[in-house]
């Protein structure tokens, strides 16, 4: 059985997904998307403990060995980022539950759960991808996906950034498909665990151009800027759960791919001068643009392009604490920007607006204003949340480290959070600090395409956010186990000789 676990995370959404294409009544379907993903959620934790303490796990689909076949291969850090991202999905799917996202509009009832599903199946090929075309395929399955869901029951600014978002996603997929053949022309090749040692007998020229080629691609994936440019135009404008997993997950999975691929095919002793500079340049700028916004939707768009910066500060550095402080910081920012997110969400709904000057204390309750708080001030890097704790990782790795690069890496974080928690308290003041008594504003309008307010639906949504709130408490209170773990992911990646073994058996390496 244990066997198996690998293909788990993949198989399971996609039989829901095609289960959820049946004419089945709601509630069934509802019960299908949540029982599969609690489903997922425990093989993904078991794969996680089997890959802590055996070492990675790999899955050959219809028996056939690599390079011949498909390899599917979950070591610690894909098994931790599955787990996490799986519970971010269900989360967010009990608020789509609870705010009738699907339910209450008939022309997307059929579209929503399986082309989540979907979403999901591509987050998880990816994270298990062992070869550089079904990492491909994963990506093209979370576009199709996406796609359906940003564009459901749109209007026409939804779809113009919906085709916003697709075009630009085709493009990156043009390119990325385009090196998987130039790789394979060079090398013979696209399994990864094959692909480190042939890269490294090219001429230095052609393997540098590789490795750029390969951050471009993957820069327009995670939204490094200057190649952000769609995500703030096209995250804000989806309903508030698709947003949130959007902002959780998607990102993340570029983030993956460079740390995998980088790591395992273009390994370095020093710091990476390219990727420190785009670093420091995603860092301040994302955050200067979110500071500009008026609208929260994009405020918090714009600071997920920033927090962006604050990966790639781990992996320019390339070493273990580099690397550790990485994965602590897309293992926080999955959870929390989810949960910032969430909590907008909730916000918007009761106020009818995303416009900052317009959000009044007035509409939230208290719980809202403990729900956003939380996350904020972790984003912001205030102790002893989990921010504080990956920041701190990464600046230990910085100063460890030495030299030019790595202090400028150091103080641009610094000044990003300085930056971070201005930007978090113009969200305070403007939508959850208490008004003076007589301050009197006229009630809010409901928002036109809003489903009917249900009690149980708000419970529901609620729950959801403090879920992931709760989450990110935990990550913060399991920090020692959770820095252990992320040190030993971390080795892994430095070290891939298990890696290798595992995926070509005593064989190749």
């Amino acid at each position: 059985m244990t066997a198996a676990l690998p293909v788990l995370p993949v198989l399971l959404p996609v039989l829901g997904a095609g289960l959820s294409l049946l004419r089945l009544p709601h509630a069934v379907v509802r019960a299908l998307s949540t029982g599969i993903l609690t489903a997922v959620l425990v093989c993904e934790a078991a794969l996680l403990v089997l890959a802590d303490t055996r070492g990675p796990q790999a899955l050959h689909v219809g028996g056939w060995p690599a390079p011949l076949g498909i390899t599917l291969v979950a070591d610690r850090l894909s098994a931790l980022l599955l787990t996490v991202s799986t519970l971010v999905a269900l989360a967010v799917l009990v608020f789509a539950i609870g705010q009738g996202t699907a339910e209450e509009r008939p022309r997307t009832a059929a579209l929503f759960h399986p082309a989540y599903l979907l979403l999901v199946t591509g987050v998880s090929l990816a994270f298990l991808s062992g070869d550089l075309f079904n990492l491909f395929v994963a990506f093209e399955v979370m576009l199709a996906a996406s796609y359906v869901l940003i564009t459901l029951d749109a209007d026409e600014n939804r779809t113009r950034a919906g085709m916003t978002y697709t075009i630009v996603s085709l493009t990156s997929s043009l390119l990325f498909l385009s090196l998987v053949a130039l790789v394979y022309a060079a090398t013979g090749t696209v399994t990864l665990a094959q692909l480190g040692p042939r890269l490294a007998e090219l001429p230095d020229g052609l393997r540098g151009a590789f490795a750029l080629l390969l951050l471009a691609v993957l820069g327009i994936k995670t939204a490094i800027i200057p190649m952000h440019f769609w995500l703030p135009d096209s995250y804000p404008t989806a309903p508030a759960p698709i947003t949130a997993v959007f902002a959780a997950l998607l990102t993340k999975v570029g983030v993956y791919a460079l740390l995998r691929t980088q790591t395992l095919l273009f390994p370095r002793t020093d710091v990476w001068i390219l990727l420190a500079c785009a670093a420091i340049i995603t860092m301040l700028v994302g955050i200067l643009g979110a500071i500009a916004q008026d609208d929260l939707n994009r405020l918090l768009s714009f600071t997920l392009v920033s927090h962006i910066g604050f990966m790639l500060f781990g992996l320019a550095l390339f070493d273990t604490r580099g690397l550790t402080g990485c994965i602590l910081y897309v293992v926080h920012h999955i959870v929390v920007q989810a949960a910032l997110f969430l909590a907008a969400g909730l916000a918007v709904r009761r106020t009818g607006t995303a416009a900052l000057h317009r959000l009044t204390r007035r509409t939230s309750p208290g719980v809202l204003v403990v729900l956003f708080a939380i996350p904020a001030m972790s984003l912001s890097g205030i102790p002893p949340f989990s921010g504080f704790i990956a920041k701190l990782a990464l600046l230990r790795a910085g100063v460890a480290q030495g030299g030019p690069a790595a202090y400028a890496l150091a103080a641009a974080a610094l000044l990003t959070s300085l930056l971070t928690l201005y930007a978090m308290t113009r969200v305070w003041t403007s939508a959850f600090a208490a008004r003076s008594p007589d301050h009197k504003e006229a009630a809010p309008p409901t928002p036109p395409d809003a489903p009917p307010a249900r009690p149980r639906g708000t419970r529901l949504m609620l729950a959801a956010a403090a879920g992931m709130t709760a989450a990110g408490l935990t990550i913060a209170a399991c920090a020692g186990p959770l820095a252990r773990l992320g040190e030993r992911a971390a080795e892994d990646l430095l070290h891939p000789q298990a890696y290798r073994s595992v995926v070509l058996g005593e064989g190749e390496r």
